[in-house]
């Protein structure tokens, strides 16, 4: 998946604060940059004006569809509004600490154990996946590469058409510069780490 295009957890709920912590600063520095209201953005954005309050005051987590509607409007890569403009070199984030996002649907989580400074190239995630759950992303940028590894249940990875199914222990790479969609299949929970290489030579 990577976050391009691409509201909630419980235990993660600090994590996700996390994110959104960060983002509400961000959107609102962006939007008085551009001295819009809130209702010239969300007229823009095409997200209610009561959703981006919300979020600037950070009292909701949006989903990466929101996110990327934001960013859009503000004419900024999904990228530059989820990372951190601070932060040490060496770092520990615990496991309540760890910036998590969700799938539409609500059914997948990404906590986000790479660096937010990254990004831009670079997208590392611990993801966990209900049954049925699925993320759909739009292409990235050209030659865009993602690896999934399942650590448990079963996977559908679906890219431009094509599907592959993957049980534990097997691992994936496919270009992420096409649509894709990652589904949980079965009855169990899904386990998985996927690493986003947004800087990749094409795959041919």
């Amino acid at each position: 998946m990577a976050i391009e295009g691409k509201e909630r957890p419980r235990s993660a709920d600090q994590g996700a604060h996390l994110v959104s912590g960060q983002l509400g600063k961000t959107i609102q520095r962006l939007r008085k940059a551009y001295n819009l209201s809130l209702s010239e953005l969300a007229e823009q954005a095409g997200v209610a004006k009561s959703i981006i309050s919300q979020i600037e005051r950070n009292e909701t987590n949006p989903t990466l569809a929101t996110i990327w509607r934001l960013s859009q409007a503000l004419d900024v890569s999904i990228e530059r509004v989820l990372a951190s403009d601070e932060g040490p070199v060496i770092e520990k984030v615990t496991r309540a600490d760890t910036p998590m996002l969700l799938s539409e649907d609500g059914k997948i989580r990404l906590a986000i154990i790479g660096w937010l400074r990254t990004v831009e190239w670079l997208q590392w995630y611990d993801v966990t996946a209900e049954p049925g759950g699925t993320l759909e992303s739009e292409g990235h940028q050209r030659g865009a590469v993602e690896c999934l590894s399942v650590l448990e249940g079963e996977f559908e990875v679906i890219v431009a058409g094509v599907s592959q199914t993957l049980a534990q222990g097997d691992s994936l790479r496919y270009r992420s510069d096409r649509h894709h969609i990652i589904r949980c299949l079965g009855t169990a929970t899904g386990r998985a780490t996927m690493v986003c290489i947004m800087k990749a030579a094409a795959m041919e």
